[in-house]
C-alpha cells in the first residue's frame, strides 16, 4: 500500500468515525429526550390524577385547574386545597404510577403552607419494594394552601436503562469503533514495521556488499602468477582480506548478538570494574580514525566512585557503540567529550559529540531496533541501526539507565547512569 493510499485510507476512516459517532450521539440524544418528555408527561397524568382523587377524598374544590408544577427536570409538586394524608398520598402515588408505567425510585414529601413545616414524606423503590421511612427534605415552593412534591432522584439512569436496545447499540459502536482505531493502528505500526525491516536489509546488503567486494578483488590479484614476484605487494593485499573478513565477521557477530538478545540468551559475566579504565581503553581504541579526521578526546572523569558491577564485553560494547556514532556522526572535525560524576548511588557518564544532532520527534526512538535517524545527504554513514538499541538492552541489563539530549547542528549527549558497586 503506498504513502498516499494510506493516508487516504486514514482521512476517509477519520472522516467514516467522526460521521458515525455524531450520529450515534445525536440519535441517542434524540431517543433520550423522546423517552424524557413521555416520562414527564405520564408523572403528570399520574400526579393530577392523585391531586384530583386527594380533593375528591376531603370534598374541597380544586387547587386549579393544573394544579400540577414540574420545577425541574426530576421535581414536580402539586398543590391540594385540603389536608393530605401520607398514607393515602403513598398509595395513591404507587398506583397511578403503575398505571403510567413509571417505574423509577421517587421520593416524595408533604408540606403544610400555614404551619410551614414538613409533614412527611418517604422513599420508595418500586421495582425492588423498598421503603425508607423518612421526612423528605424536598425543596420548598410558595404556595397558599398544601401541596406535595415528589422527586426522582435517579431519573437519567432509570431513562438510560429503559433505553434498553439503543443503549446496547452504543456501547456496541464503541467497541466497533475501539476496534477499527486498534486496527488503524496496527496497519500503521506494520508499515513501519515494514518500512525499517526493508531499510535493514538495504543498509546490510551495502555494509556486506562493500567488503565481499573488495576481498573478491584482493582475492583476484593474488590468484595473478606475478603476484608472488612482489612480496610487500602479497602482504598488502593479504591484509586487506583479513581486514574486510574481519569487517564482515563483525557485522554478523553484531546481528547474531542483537537476535540473542531478542531470545534472552545472553548470559552476563559480573565483576567490579574500575569504569574509568574501561573508558580509557574504549577510547585508545578509536585513537587511529580520531586521528584520521583529525579530532580529539576530552576525557573530564569526576567520578569519585567509578567502580561497577558489570559485565566487562558488554559494557565496553556500550561505550564503543556511543562513542563510534559520536565520531561518526560528527559534522567536520570531530571532538568527543566524555564525563563521569556521582550520585549518592549511581555513576553518571556522558559522551557529548558536536555532530549533526537529532531532532525532537526522533529522539524517543534512537533506541528502537533497526531505527536509524535520518541524515539527509549524509549517505557515508553506516549501519544496522542496532547499536543503541543494544546500548539501551545492555544497560538495563545493568539496572541503569541511558537517555539522549540533542538539538539539529549542536549535537547530542548520551548519557548513561549505572548503580554503584558496594564492596559491603
Amino acid at each position: 500500500m503506498s504513502r498516499l493510499t494510506l493516508r487516504i485510507v486514514i482521512i476517509l476512516a477519520g472522516i467514516s468515525i467522526t460521521g458515525i459517532t455524531i450520529t450515534q450521539i445525536y440519535w441517542v440524544r434524540k431517543a433520550f429526550d423522546v423517552r424524557e418528555n413521555q416520562f414527564n408527561h405520564d408523572v403528570q397524568t399520574a400526579l393530577r390524577q392523585v391531586a384530583t382523587r386527594l380533593v375528591e377524598i376531603n370534598n374541597l374544590p380544586p387547587a386549579a385547574n393544573n394544579p400540577v408544577t414540574q420545577l425541574t427536570t426530576n421535581y414536580f409538586v402539586a398543590d391540594v386545597n385540603g389536608p393530605i394524608s401520607a398514607s393515602i398520598l403513598e398509595f395513591l402515588l404507587l398506583t397511578e404510577f403503575e398505571k403510567q408505567n413509571v417505574s423509577a425510585d421517587f421520593e416524595y414529601g408533604i408540606y403544610d403552607c400555614k404551619t410551614q413545616c414538613m409533614l412527611g414524606g418517604n422513599y420508595i423503590s418500586p421495582n425492588k419494594n423498598i421503603k425508607q421511612v423518612s421526612v423528605a427534605t424536598l425543596p420548598v415552593v410558595q404556595s397558599e394552601g398544601a401541596y406535595f412534591g415528589v422527586l426522582f432522584p435517579h431519573l437519567e439512569a432509570n431513562l438510560l436503562a429503559q433505553m434498553g436496545i439503543m443503549t446496547f447499540s452504543s456501547v456496541v459502536l464503541l467497541v466497533v469503533i475501539a476496534f477499527f482505531i486498534y486496527t488503524l493502528l496496527v496497519i500503521l505500526k506494520q508499515r513501519r514495521l515494514s518500512e525499517v525491516q526493508r531499510d535493514f536489509i538495504n543498509n546490510m546488503t551495502h555494509e556486506f556488499k562493500t567488503p565481499i567486494s573488495t576481498i573478491a578483488l584482493s582475492s583476484e590479484v593474488l590468484a595473478g602468477t606475478d603476484i608472488v614476484q612482489t612480496p610487500d605487494r602479497l602482504k598488502r593485499y593479504a591484509s586487506i582480506i583479513q581486514q574486510e573478513s574481519n569487517r564482515l565477521q563483525q557485522q554478523i557477530d553484531r546481528v547474531l548478538q542483537m537476535a540473542r538478545l531478542d531470545r534472552d540468551q545472553i548470559q552476563l559475566t559480573k565483576e567490579p570494574l574500575s569504569l574509568h579504565q574501561l573508558l580509557h581503553e574504549s577510547v585508545a581504541s578509536f585513537s587511529l580514525p580520531m586521528q584520521e579526521r583529525g579530532g580529539h578526546f576530552s576525557m573530564q572523569l569526576e567520578a569519585q566512585q567509578e567502580t561497577v558491577f558489570a559485565d566487562s564485553l558488554h559494557l565496553r560494547n556500550v561505550f564503543f557503540n556511543l562513542i563510534d556514532n559520536a565520531i561518526k556522526y560528527a559534522q567536520a572535525t570531530p571532538h568527543v567529550i566524555i564525563r563521569t560524576s556521582n550520585t549518592p548511588r549511581h555513576v553518571i557518564i556522558s559522551v557529548q559529540d558536536n555532530g549533526i544532532g537529532i531532532a525532537k520527534e526522533n529522539q524517543k526512538q534512537v533506541f528502537e531496533r533497526f531505527y536509524r535517524v535520518p541524515t539527509g545527504n549524509r549517505h557515508d554513514v553506516k549501519g544496522f541501526g542496532l547499536g543503541l538499541h543494544y546500548v539501551r538492552e545492555m544497560v538495563e541489563k545493568h539496572q541503569g539507565q541511558v537517555t539522549v539530549e540533542s538539538e539539529i547542528h549542536r549535537g547530542s549527549v548520551f548519557t548513561v547512569r549505572l548503580p554503584i558497586h558496594s564492596s559491603t
